[in-house]
């Protein structure tokens, strides 16, 4: 019995997670491709709730964040990992690595990517990478909603990358939600027979405060601009729930004083902007009322440091 298995196992002896009913099928399916290819909003929408951060800005997704989607006959672990890009820091090369580990870790690997492109040389190098995996892969052509009209010219390629491995494909956008039952029927059929891995109700595995984290950083990813975004790390420092208000305290941690005062802008402009809209999200989250206080501190070259990304929670995983 592995890990999860056990972890399975004792969460239903303690009575949290039911025992399957004869059929049910489960597994992990792990979400990979390029940066920005609309990964996280797929995870979103397949597990029916925002659980993942997205943004126009590529290599929104830092760590890897399960999505859990259970119905009658099955339940579908996601596995949301940071796009496969070339490092260029510490950071770079833990995110990478964590996304490589993921790769031999699920039950069936879900390849998106963009179809209002022509398939690129970084989608023929992941394919590289998947061509030695022991599972089954499905390629997903996401942003169908952006391609020009009766124009399918781009799905060629993909589909002739498909036919290359022996993938199977899907057409589908994320955003809009189309094709997204036909995709789940296409995975569930490469799942096994297995048991509940977590509670039928459960949409993620990451506690609160993770999600609050992330929210705070789309909101920065949104609202400011050049490496400010990539530079950021959110350290949740205090929760403290009362009757009627929830209260959030949270650091900023950048790697040089002008992205300090790009962050708190004019008067504390930007802080507050920040501060404001990612306070409507985490309200969201927690369904009600939220007090959030932001502070900015300056971390030099932390992205270099193995010790700092540790402490800052980015670290490889197992």
């Amino acid at each position: 019995m592995n890990e999860t298995e056990l972890d399975a196992q004792l969460g239903m002896d303690a009575g949290l997670i039911p025992r399957a009913p004869l059929g049910f099928k489960s597994g992990f399916v792990g979400i990979v491709g390029r940066p920005n290819v609309g990964k996280s909003t797929l995870m979103n929408q397949l597990v029916g709730q925002k659980i993942a951060i997205t943004s126009p800005v590529a290599q929104t997704t830092r760590n890897r964040l399960r999505g859990i989607l259970t119905t009658p006959d099955v339940q579908i672990i996601f596995v949301d990992t940071p796009g496969i890009h070339k490092p260029q820091h510490q950071l770079g090369e833990v995110l990478v690595k964590n996304a490589q580990i993921a790769i031999r870790s699920v039950d069936v690997l879900l390849f998106v990517v963009d179809s209002s492109v022509e398939v690129g040389g970084g989608d023929r190098y992941i394919a590289e990478l998947l061509i030695h995996s022991q599972v089954p892969v499905v390629l997903g052509l996401n942003k169908a909603d952006q391609q020009p009209a009766e124009d399918e010219s781009f799905d060629q390629g993909y589909r002739m990358l498909a036919d290359t491995h022996g993938w199977s494909l899907a057409k589908f956008s994320a955003l809009t939600g189309e094709g997204l039952d036909p995709l789940q029927q296409l995975l569930f059929r490469h799942l096994e027979p297995g048991p509940y891995y977590y509670p039928p109700d459960l949409v993620t595995d990451q506690p609160e405060r993770f999600i609050m984290g992330e929210l705070i950083r789309e909101q920065i990813l949104l609202l400011t601009r050049e490496e400010v975004p990539y530079s950021t790390a959110i350290a949740i420092d205090r929760v403290e729930e009362e009757p009627t208000i929830t209260r959030v305290l949270a650091t900023i941690h950048v790697e040089r004083p002008s992205q300090k005062g790009i962050l708190i802008g004019k008067g504390g402009s930007m802080l507050k902007a920040i501060g404001t809209a990612a306070r409507q999200q985490i309200q969201k989250l927690i369904a009600g009322k939220v007090y959030l206080e932001l502070f900015v501190k300056v971390q030099p070259k932390w992205r270099q440091s193995r010790s700092r990304l540790a402490d800052l929670g980015y670290r490889v995983e197992e």
